[in-house]
């Protein structure tokens, strides 16, 4: 299994988005948000090259890859390296994804 290391912005995205949840949908949601997003972590931990590399190569950034989070409109966005993941971003479907991860 390969660790995944959370950038700061990453973590930034969990809570946010978590809290965005909390606020349309309750505690609940939150939680089965929350949920979602640390099993895709887990995922892409057992199986590195689960993600699509479609959005990298789309945006010119070699050997970025995104893991969507089942049941949400969101994906993780993240490098493999040789010891670890580095996970960039959690970021959702509607947002600027290519305009963002560009500023990256």
């Amino acid at each position: 299994m390969t660790p995944a290391l959370l950038r700061p912005l990453a973590e930034a995205d969990l809570v946010e988005r978590t809290w965005y949840y909390r606020s349309v949908g309750g505690d609940e949601l939150a939680v089965r948000f929350f949920e979602a997003a640390i099993a895709a972590i887990r995922s892409i931990e057992a199986m590195p090259g689960i993600g699509s590399p479609l959005i990298g190569e789309m945006c010119a950034i070699p050997g970025l890859r995104s893991q969507p989070v089942k049941g949400f409109p969101v994906q993780w966005f993240y490098f493999v390296a040789v010891d670890h993941l580095d996970v960039v971003r959690l970021l959702a479907d509607a947002q600027d994804v290519a305009g963002i991860l560009e500023q990256q």
